[in-house]
């Protein structure tokens, strides 16, 4: 078998940085290729440096972020966050994206190796065995709806339900795998998610689609939902889009991610706003999205009320943010469990197709976990407040009305609502 290797060497400093974050280095690919490995060196305890894959006609073929520092991609498989298929002989180039660079440079260096001849063999995956369903956290008992949308008697959430067949299912909206920087495989999360007795999971890898053929099986074996989703990620905010859209391109102005998600049948959604260095910063041209991840991980404390300042900022007076929440889980050793958040969709079934039809359409809540708490639905011109004795009910005008029972329905209107403690800690959102 015949190895030919290419290589790319240097110190990138905080000039380049500032002139463009992200680079291209070209490499050829010579005919008769079976595999490409390529491998990134530089000290991680100084910067980082993200990784991706162009093919010759500027095609997408992977993305890991500063997740990996090697890859190899075949015809026939590819390291997870990289999409196998023809290696067509011609200028390849390996994206690179200057995420952090320190003062006195971060010097790096890039190997491109090319294999002639048959591909080697995938690495072995095991597969773990699905959750017994004595093993799955009991789905939590809600009021089913009727024809009218009115609460009608008591239920389990996947009971009968009424003349339109809709549902409340509990799921997770953010949650990353070994496709990105994630510590656990597809099953291992799905099984994770079942465990907490969630009904479907969105699973977000960042910039890439590579999970997307594995999530089907995956779904099956571990008798829970997963959705398609992608994390767009940039280094002024990052959108979860939902459905099978497509990959979309980072690169771009955000206003085509929404476009390119709509026109897809998928939805997209501003995440965490607020957090951190990943906060949103981007502008859209055109119209805005709806759909935000108000409640994530990283509002510990919900008596802070920025979130909701940011989405009454963001609708302006249309007062029309579509509230989502996401654990954004990466690894077990995080300490946070999936659906921690929850969001709760309205649906005719669990399926992907009708689970992104309540997303579209706005029926969504979100509470803080998946089994217990307050929680707060939308039943037609009500919303049903659960576990919220003594608690305060805002509705999107500022009115404010005690709630005073377990289960308790109370007029509603146009736009977010919202739970509140005496301290004005928020325990439940819906729209």
């Amino acid at each position: 078998m015949t190895v030919r290797e290419q290589a790319h060497r240097g110190t990138w400093t905080m000039e380049q940085r500032a002139e463009a974050v992200l680079r291209e280095l070209p490499f050829e690919l010579p005919p008769g290729t079976g595999a490409l490995s390529v491998t990134l060196s530089y000290e991680r305890r100084a910067g980082v440096l993200d990784l991706g894959l162009l093919g010759p006609d500027g095609e997408f073929r992977g993305w890991s972020g500063g997740a990996r520092d090697t890859f190899t991609v075949t015809e026939e498989w590819a390291t997870p966050g990289y999409l196998p298929g023809p290696l067509t002989p011609g200028t390849w180039r390996v994206l690179m994206r200057l995420h952090r660079v320190p003062p006195q440079g971060l010097a790096y260096e890039l190997r491109a190796k090319t294999l002639a001849g048959p591909a080697p063999s995938p690495p072995d995956e095991a597969l773990p065995t699905p959750v017994p369903a004595t093993s799955r956290r009991p789905r939590r008992a809600l009021p089913p709806l009727n024809g009218a949308g009115d609460v009608n008697g008591a239920g389990d959430v996947n009971g009968p339900g009424g003349a339109d067949g809709a549902r409340w299912f509990a799921g997770d909206l953010h949650a990353h795998t070994l496709h990105s920087d994630g510590s656990l495989t597809l099953d291992e999360l799905a099984r994770r998610a079942a465990a907490e007795g969630l009904d479907f999971l969105a699973v977000t890898d960042h910039n890439t689609t590579s999970h997307h053929p594995w999530l089907p099986a995956a779904s099956a074996r571990q008798g829970i939902t997963l959705l398609p989703g992608q994390e767009v990620t940039t280094d002024l905010g990052h959108a979860n889009v939902f459905g099978d859209t497509g990959w979309i391109d980072f690169r771009a102005p955000a206003g085509e991610w929404l476009a390119q998600a709509e026109a897809g049948g998928g939805v997209l959604s501003v995440n965490h706003p607020l957090a951190d260095d990943c906060a949103w910063e981007l502008p859209f041209a055109g119209p805005r999205p709806r759909h935000a991840e108000i409640w994530h991980h990283s509002w510990t404390d919900r008596r802070h009320g920025a979130p909701l300042a940011w989405a009454r900022a963001w609708s302006g007076d249309r007062d029309d943010v579509i509230p989502l929440g996401g654990s954004d889980f990466h690894r077990p050793d995080d300490g946070r469990p999936l659906g921690a958040p929850t969001t709760w969709i309205l649906a005719e079934s669990a399926e992907v197709p009708a689970l992104l039809d309540g997303l579209r359409a706005g029926r969504t809540a979100v509470s803080a976990g998946p089994d217990a708490g307050a929680l707060l639905l939308r039943y037609g011109d009500e919303v049903l407040a659960l576990e919220a004795d003594g608690t305060v009910l805002v509705r999107p005008d500022g009115g404010r009305t005690v709630v005073r029972g377990g289960c308790v329905r109370l007029p509603a209107g146009e736009g977010p609502h919202r739970l509140e403690t005496s301290a004005c800690e928020v325990l439940a959102l819906c729209t």
